[in-house]
């Protein structure tokens, strides 16, 4: 799978929403390898766009599309200054990959001193995680050439997230985390309070 984050600061939340809304109904059913994306703005107005493709090749013919083109001018009106974006080919689903019904959704990003290691450890069965923290239903992973990583994790509500975050892990389960974490710089946690979601359909169903 392969993961494009895309960032930027926004003039017109709303705006934004809408065009993002209107690429799902209009352009994403004809997106070849489009899979779906979640998408939110922070607080502070940081738009986040994490999208999904089958391959990176899909999501370079997508880029090629001339509607693609014109629907991007427009998006870009919605921006202060520059986007960024994120190609991964090293992305991953974990749980339950998310919902599209997921009420609140934290983006965790930062710079991996090891990436193969922090990507083996994500790979690791989440049995352990589940049963700690049940109300997270799942997410994304996804790191960039350079070790930039981008997770996405959902939760049915914030509420249920900020209970979990008071609970006590396992010491195992602290420790391994501990492990991970400290290889990060630049750790930045990004609350999307009101998320919003698209998936693709095919053959008549959603396909994550």
């Amino acid at each position: 799978m392969f993961i494009q984050i895309i960032q930027g600061k926004c003039r017109d939340a709303d705006r934004l929403h809408q065009l993002s809304d209107e690429w799902r109904e209009t352009l994403g059913p004809t997106a070849e390898g489009w899979l779906g994306g979640t998408y939110g703005v922070t607080d502070d107005n940081e738009f986040v766009g994490v999208v999904r493709f089958e391959s990176k090749e899909a999501a370079a013919r997508n880029s090629a599309r001339p509607e693609q083109g014109a629907w991007w001018q427009k998006m870009q009106e919605c921006f202060e200054g520059d986007v960024t974006f994120h190609d991964c080919d090293n992305a991953s689903l974990f749980l339950q990959g998310g919902a599209d019904d997921a009420g609140f959704v934290q983006v965790i990003q930062g710079r991996l001193t090891d990436p193969e290691r922090f990507r083996r450890f994500m790979e690791q069965p989440m049995d352990t995680l589940h049963e700690a923290r049940p109300e997270i239903i799942g997410g994304t992973i996804a790191i960039d050439d350079d070790g930039y990583f981008t997770e996405t994790v959902a939760f049915r509500s914030e509420s249920e997230a900020r209970e979990g975050e008071r609970r006590e892990m396992p010491s195992d389960m602290q420790q391994q985390f501990a492990e991970e974490m400290s290889q990060v710089q630049d750790l930045r946690y990004l609350d999307l309070h009101h998320p919003w979601f698209a998936t693709a359909m095919r053959g008549g169903s959603a396909q994550a």
